[in-house]
């Protein structure tokens, strides 16, 4: 355990170092001389440089970065020294901005439209799916897509979406996010079900109809045999559990 902590403190404090190298580099990349009118450049090569090393701490997959134009009306006085920084509760994912600020020279903060497009391993369909289904091997591959394209968690594993239901059709090509599926019905109004009532020292197995349509570990009504309705959960085997 000892051993395994120091190497954690060691990874830590390695891209503790690398963050704060690639700000310095960046700082420095930024103090630029003043354009004609006297006014402050950003460098847009630096700004690229500083996101691409902040994106990769955090996303492990392929990363691009676009840095779009300031405002050209804005006319900021001359600066020593620029720093990018990430405003509070951005993501360095998709379309957003960056913050500059001047450090030495003047006081001002502006911001930067950016894109950041991050690539990775996802789970994508290879045949038409329709609503309720239940993706299988057979039905998807992995390759590499743009994880920020589309809004949702990507799937990497039929595993998260076990006992799950497509709440939408997708076409061949499409890659399958967590968001599109819901727990699946397993049982639905009507069907005869199979009812365990379990106690502290006692099991009784028997028979009833459900009343309502659940998921696996859904609550469920049924009529058992004389007229009575219980409620119980429902199991993946479409039988019902009861407890007392």
């Amino acid at each position: 355990m000892h051993i395994q902590m120091s190497r954690f403190l060691a990874r830590a404090l390695r891209a503790a170092a690398a963050a704060a190298l690639g700000l310095a580099c960046a700082s420095s990349a930024l103090a630029q001389a003043p354009a004609a009118d006297g006014g402050a450049v950003v460098n847009a090569d630096a700004i690229t440089q500083y996101i691409l090393a902040q994106a990769q701490r955090v996303n492990a997959g392929r990363v691009d970065v676009s840095v779009g134009q300031l405002d050209p009306r804005l006319r900021l006085a001359p600066c020593a020294q620029m720093e990018p920084f990430v405003p509070p509760g951005a993501r360095l994912w998709g379309r957003g901005t960056i913050g500059i600020r001047c450090t030495a020279g003047a006081s001002w903060s502006v911001s930067l439209p950016i894109n950041v497009r991050v690539f990775g391993p996802a789970l994508v369909t290879t045949v038409p799916l329709a609503i309720g289904s239940l993706p299988g091997p057979a039905d998807v591959r992995v390759e590499e897509i743009e994880l920020t394209r589309e809004p949702g968690s990507p799937v990497l594993d039929l595993a998260q979406i076990a006992n799950q239901a497509l709440t939408r059709p997708l076409a061949p090509g499409q890659s399958l996010r967590a968001e599109m599926f819901r727990a699946a019905q397993v049982i639905a109004a009507g069907d005869p079900v199979r009812v365990r009532v379990a106690g502290a020292s006692f099991a009784v197995n028997g028979e009833g109809q459900a009343l309502n349509n659940a998921a696996a570990g859904q609550p469920v009504r049924v009529r058992v045999d004389n007229g009575r309705v219980i409620m119980g959960t429902a199991r993946a085997d479409r039988s019902v559990e009861v407890r007392l």
